[in-house]
């Protein structure tokens, strides 16, 4: 693996898919648009997760760094 910072593997998800696990049990699966430093994260095509089930759809998102638990591959 090339990857050494977190930035590093967020670089390498860019415009690919991605789960986002939120404080309070909260998981969002879409497209990783773009990030910032503080973690913020864009989410194009994003839905809502519940126990791994579609819980609704919400297009693009704005994600709070500060809520982000992990951001993972997603297929």
């Amino acid at each position: 693996m090339t990857e050494k910072r977190p930035f590093d593997v967020l670089n390498n998800a860019l415009n690919k898919n991605v789960l986002v696990k939120l404080k309070g049990d909260l998981e969002i699966r879409g497209t990783l648009a773009s990030f910032d430093v503080h973690m913020n994260l864009v989410v194009k095509d994003g839905e809502e997760l519940k126990n791994g089930e579609l819980k609704r759809k919400l297009g693009t998102v704005l994600l709070r760094g500060d809520t982000v638990v992990f951001v993972s591959p997603a297929e």
